[in-house]
Formats: structure tokens, C-alpha cells, sequence
């Protein structure tokens, strides 16, 4: 696990932006799995800006999302399907064909999440899987307990991370009950999990996740097992971690031709 700990989130989202468009440069077909919530807002304005000012081409992308409400039409204002147009997809040149977010209006749950696995191996798996960080230390909507070798399926929220999602909503007795979401085991197939914290609040689950032992009650401590896995922090989130400076030396003096 990599820890790079920069001095607010909008300098994190920008090394994650960095990381991307390297992938993207290096095969323009790659395929990211993509989250929703504040964290990566600013990644993906970074990665507008460069689509913008630098010419990076989308245009073969292909991406996965992690999850969406159940019994949530695609056009609702709360929907994972309205937050990705507005944030990334309205402002980028990643075609219609290539976009996969979980259908949390289909009448057939078990069927959807079985084509959803189905389409990201048919794509060749995922190149980058970018991921939030719940405040219980939750990855996707994979809540505390869930399997750590569990695949895209309906989970039950809990009613902390409705609260956690009632801004959108207007109120958390209007948070659905209900998400289709990747799995553990799902997200732990990508290539590389890119993961993002930012605020206080996130420090508990950041050291947990981090320095924590590998258990399902803290999902997102399962990505010490992955072979590439990188946590951008901001100074807040970072709060807890008992070897700060020891990240921040290794980062420091990583070699030129590991630098993001």
C-alpha cells in the first residue's frame, strides 16, 4: 500500500489526475472504475481541465462504475447516473457505448449483477478502480461485515451512511435502503485501486484501513492485500496514521521514473 499524503485535497486529486492520464496515454482503451461522493469531484475536475486545456483523449475509454440506488430511475437529480454526467461525463469525450453504471431500476436485481460482473471481464477488467473512503471505512457500499470476497450484489445501507448521503436527497428518510454495488472481491480484481480521503472525519477510517488489521468490519483494510494500491490523503485525513513521516519520506524519495 502506498501512502501520499499532500497538503490538501485538490493537490491529491491532482498526482490521482496524473495517474490517470499516464494510463490513458499508455493505452487509450483502459478501463476505470469510477465512485462517486466529494472526494473524487476533485479528480475528475482536474481531469476535465485536462481533457480542455491538454487535448487528453477519452474517446476509448471505458468505465465502470461502482454502484447506484436502488429503485432510482437514471434520470433523478441523486442518482450515480445525474452525478456522473455533471461531474465527468458532460465534460469529456468518453462515448455513451463505453459507459457502465449498475441499473438500480432493473426489475431483475440478481440478473444485473451478474451481467455487470460479466461486462467488466467481456472489457478485459478494470486498469484503475478510483474509490472513496466511507466514514466506517466502507468501499462502494460495501458496509462493515460485508465479505471480502463478495461480488457486485444488493446491499442494505446503514443508517449512518444514509445520513452520510441525505444532502443529496434532501433528508436522510429519503435515502433509499437499498444499492446495487460492486464487491470487495470485485474491486480487489483491478489492476490498480486508486483511493481518496479528504476532511477529519476520514482519519478514523484512514488509520483503520491503513494500519489496521485486515478485517470486514473495516472493508477498505482489505487493499493491504492488493498488489497496488495508492491512498491519497489530505493533512486531515492523515491525522491518525502513527507513520506520517515516514510516507511522506518515501514519497519524497521515490525515483524519477516512479513519479506520478
Amino acid at each position: 500500500m502506498e501512502i501520499i499524503i499532500q497538503p490538501d485535497g485538490e493537490a491529491a486529486s491532482r498526482i490521482g489526475a496524473r495517474l490517470i492520464a499516464g494510463q490513458v496515454r499508455r493505452k487509450p482503451d483502459s478501463v476505470f472504475g469510477l465512485a462517486t461522493g466529494r472526494s473524487p469531484v476533485p479528480l475528475y475536475d482536474e481531469l476535465a481541465r485536462m481533457h480542455r486545456d491538454e487535448g487528453l483523449d477519452f474517446a476509448r475509454i471505458r468505465t465502470f462504475n461502482l454502484d447506484e440506488f436502488v429503485a432510482l430511475p437514471p434520470e433523478h437529480p441523486a442518482s450515480y447516473h445525474a452525478f456522473m454526467k455533471a461531474h465527468l461525463f458532460d465534460r469529456i469525450n468518453v462515448p455513451a457505448a463505453g459507459i457502465h453504471i449498475p441499473d438500480g431500476a432493473a426489475p431483475d436485481v440478481e440478473g444485473t449483477c451478474r451481467a455487470y460482473e460479466e461486462e467488466i471481464r467481456a472489457c478485459g477488467g478494470i486498469d484503475i478502480q478510483v474509490l472513496g473512503l466511507g466514514s466506517d471505512g466502507h468501499i462502494g457500499f460495501n458496509e462493515p461485515t460485508s465479505s471480502l470476497a463478495s461480488r457486485t450484489r444488493i446491499k442494505t445501507l446503514t443508517e449512518r451512511t444514509r445520513r452520510d448521503n441525505a444532502a443529496a436527497f434532501g433528508g436522510p428518510e429519503r435515502v433509499p435502503h437499498h444499492v446495487l454495488t460492486m464487491g470487495v472481491g470485485t474491486i480487489m480484481e483491478s489492476r490498480a485501486c486508486l483511493l481518496l480521503a479528504f476532511g477529519r472525519k476520514k482519519a478514523k477510517a484512514v488509520a483503520a484501513a491503513a494500519e489496521g488489521p485486515v478485517t470486514a468490519m473495516v472493508p477498505a483494510s482489505v487493499l493491504q492485500m492488493h498488489p497496488r494500491a495508492i491512498l491519497l490523503l489530505d493533512e486531515e485525513a492523515a491525522s491518525a496514521l502513527t507513520r506520517t513521516d515516514y510516507y511522506r519520506w518515501v514519497y519524497d524519495h521515490k525515483p524519477d521514473w516512479q513519479k506520478y
